[in-house]
């Protein structure tokens, strides 16, 4: 938890897209369906229109203040609502102002322009209420408490973990870092612009357990496979995520922009249970880079990663499959 030495609102400002379109190189603009932008996930998906020859994308915003940031009483003055995109893997910040829509309203709107250039895949974007206070000019009164994900690749406006799974044969592959994992039946490669899953075709049956859409003991085994699968991605790409943090001015570290960033705000909850994430972060940091407790803490990383991959799910549905098979056959 953040502490200010002077007042703020006490309630996050609230963000909303409402509109997606796309410039082309032909100078055209593409207006986006709905489908393109997603309230509950608070996501944009740039890629949902399949094009490739797109310029630019521009993202129509909605933004509501919490009460009392009109109050003539207030403790700032000059108020002003900015959208902020942030590409962490790029290292570019793109600001704009946004415009009350009423005098004495709480709502503003405006729009944020996305360069296709600027960004390899997903960007944050979050709304800061900024103001004098004690004289102070751009001093932030509230912000969301959650960025958008801006992803300008995928097709689906989702903020989770979004994995690239590929088939490989690790002895004869052209990566010839994968030549020495060639008796494994995956690794998981947490270093590449989005987590990729290799998957070993030399290893007998694999590939056809994978593929294959039955619905006997097959998919109960394939749906185990897979949560084992799960389960060690996100080990690793929370190890990734947490090994590769910046340190702010004050030691603090900062949570990435990209999908590092939602992988431990995904996981921080179940790795240290009841601690504000901001909070966890900084203890498991410590935590790493200190003289103890990072042994201890890797049965929450298991046990978090185990949540997200749904392995008990999996587990209790190939034993049930198992029991009416025994069942079937004693009979």
């Amino acid at each position: 938890m953040k502490i200010y030495p002077y007042k703020r609102l006490n309630r996050p400002v609230t963000l909303r897209a409402t509109s997606v379109s796309l410039r082309l190189s032909d100078g055209t603009r593409d207006q986006l369906e709905t489908t393109a932008y997603s309230t509950q996930q608070q996501a944009v998906a740039l890629g949902i229109a399949g094009r490739s020859d797109w310029v630019s994308a521009t993202i129509g915003l909605s933004a509501t203040l919490p009460p009392g940031a009109n109050a003539p009483d207030a403790a700032w003055s000059d108020l002003r609502v900015l959208a902020v995109l942030t590409d962490g893997e790029t290292n570019v910040r793109t600001s704009v102002d946004l415009t009350r829509d009423a005098e004495d309203g709480h709502d503003w709107s405006g729009s944020v322009e996305v360069l296709r250039d600027d960004h390899l895949g997903r960007a944050s974007l979050a709304v800061y209420a900024v103001g004098t206070v004690d004289g102070i000019h751009g001093r932030s009164i509230a912000e969301t408490d959650r960025s958008w994900i801006v992803d300008t690749v995928s097709d689906e406006p989702v903020r989770g973990l979004q994995l690239d799974v590929q088939k490989a044969s690790f002895k004869k592959s052209s990566r010839a870092w994968l030549q020495a994992y060639a008796d494994v039946p995956w690794v998981v490669d947490a270093t590449a612009r989005v987590p990729t899953v290799f998957v070993n075709t030399d290893v007998e049956g694999v590939i056809g357990l994978l593929d294959s859409s039955g619905s006997g003991v097959d998919s109960k085994v394939r749906d185990l496979l897979v949560a084992q699968m799960a389960t060690d991605v996100w080990t690793a790409v929370f190890h990734g995520a947490i090994g590769d943090l910046e340190v702010g001015p004050g030691g603090s570290p900062v949570f990435p922009t990209d999908w590092q960033g939602e992988v431990l705000r995904e996981m921080l909850p179940d790795v240290l249970p009841g601690v504000q994430v901001e909070e966890a972060l900084r203890q498991v940091h410590r935590r790493r880079t200190g003289d103890s407790g990072w042994v201890e803490l890797q049965t929450r990383v298991h046990y978090a990663a185990v949540r997200r991959a749904d392995a008990t799910k999996a587990l209790a549905y190939a034993i049930r499959s198992l029991e009416q098979m025994n069942r079937e056959s004693e009979t």
